[in-house]
């Protein structure tokens, strides 16, 4: 697509887990699997909270959890762990990614439409420092309501929407 409408720069909107979700967990209440979350200790430097997007401090304390990025059960509703703090943290929405994602290699990402499926031509695997311009790519799509990043490991990282997106 070489369109005038391609061409223009895509301001993100780059989004941790809600708080509502995370203060749930926090407040003990049962994971996207029906099960308490797992209290273990962080160990080496891959371990990014889903809430603020900061590293866990190696040595420190974390949740492990299921987590499923849907509001709704349906085919393309996926369930994968990730990490919390175990205390609360201030929840990511950013115009950009973290920094340590240019460290995620390789990194997962795929648009989604406004009813939550894959829309499978934008699935792609990219260098973490490709990220930012891979996201803007993909949300230049009207059909795209919003991406989803993981790891090489298919966790979920965040999603990436239009800045003017609610």
């Amino acid at each position: 697509m070489t369109s005038l409408h391609n061409a223009v720069d895509v301001v993100l909107r780059v989004r941790g887990i809600s708080s509502e979700e995370a203060e749930r967990i926090w407040q003990g209440s049962l994971d996207a699997n029906g099960q308490l979350p797992l209290r273990r200790v962080a160990q080496g430097m891959a371990n990014p909270c889903r809430h603020c997007l900061n590293l866990i401090t190696p040595g420190a304390s974390k949740l492990v959890l299921a987590h499923r990025p849907f509001t709704q059960l349906q085919p393309y509703a996926e369930t994968g762990p990730i990490f919390l703090h175990t205390e609360p943290c201030q929840h990511y929405d950013q115009a950009q990614l973290p920094a340590w994602f240019a460290f995620l290699e390789p990194a997962l990402i795929r648009g989604y439409d406004s009813d939550d499926w894959i829309l499978y031509d934008t699935g792609q695997v990219v260098p973490g420092a490709a990220l930012h311009n891979t996201c803007q790519q993909i949300l230049r799509d009207p059909r795209v309501a919003y991406v989803h990043i993981r790891s090489k490991f298919n966790c979920f990282q965040c999603r990436v929407e239009r800045a003017s997106a609610g």
